[in-house]
């Protein structure tokens, strides 16, 4: 058994920092760069590339609105057509960066409201899917198990990655908890890594209502911007090591 850490890093801006990015690309082995749009700049774009790279972390371009007071967390209804340049303007953007490190973007995952829009949104899902294949017919797309994302990325021809979540607390239905809603977020280290040793090892997670889901992920996201995230990622790693799972990025 084997499974990917990957977590979004790259989110501060200017004199504004969020997270400990240094410490987190020490524990997973993806990192999900902001490429701008709804966080992260320039500078923060190289500074986590070249991170990455002396970690031996992979890195993919971490796509959002383009909404930097909204931290990309408020869904826009974007026209497809620029959400599709935007998305292209954003991977590009970090590709510049991930060269001058000595890397290569190597996925392409949305966050926050894009995230959750690309569930079901087709004409959203869509954007992304044309973006990352006029970009890259070849690049893999990291999404949500059961997704309008990654149902059109197979269809179009690209790689997917199906995604779990440590920290985040899951529905019946296999979606996410809205952020607002009780049990949304998890804290608690000891259950966080318990739970995805649950999901590599019995591919299943139980859901805010007790309902058990199925779940086969690829990779697992722990969000840098959750309080103790450092922590949290050491104690999955650990857990998963122990329990006999290799972490490697896929």
């Amino acid at each position: 058994m084997e499974l990917d850490l990957n977590a979004d890093v790259g989110e501060s801006y200017g004199r504004w920092s969020l997270g400990d990015d240094a410490a987190l690309l020490r524990v997973v082995t993806s990192a999900n760069v902001a490429c701008g749009a709804h966080a992260g700049d320039a500078t923060t774009m190289r500074v986590s590339c070249e991170t990455a790279v002396r970690e031996g972390v992979v890195v993919g371009a971490q796509v959002g609105y383009r909404d930097l007071a909204g931290f990309g967390r408020r869904f826009v209804d974007v026209d497809p057509g620029e959400l599709a340049d935007d998305v292209v303007a954003q991977v590009g953007a970090l590709e510049a960066a991930a060269r001058v490190a000595g890397t290569r973007v190597a996925f392409v995952k949305p966050h926050g409201a894009l995230y959750g829009a690309v569930v079901h949104h087709e004409a959203q899902a869509r954007a992304v899917v044309d973006a990352v294949r006029s970009y890259d017919a070849a690049m893999p797309v990291v999404g949500l198990p059961g997704s309008r994302l990654l149902a059109l990325a197979e269809q179009a021809g690209l790689p997917v990655r199906h995604e779990a979540f440590a920290d985040r607390g899951y529905a019946a239905d296999g979606t996410l908890v809205d952020r607002r809603q009780p049990g949304a977020l998890l804290h608690d280290a000891d259950e966080v890594a318990a739970r995805v040793v649950r999901m590599a090892t019995a591919g299943e997670v139980v859901a805010v209502d007790g309902t058990v889901v199925r779940v086969r992920p690829d990779t697992v996201c722990l969000h840098g911007d959750t309080p103790g995230a450092v922590a949290l990622a050491r104690a999955v790693r650990a857990a998963l090591e122990a329990a006999g799972v290799a972490v490697r990025a896929g």
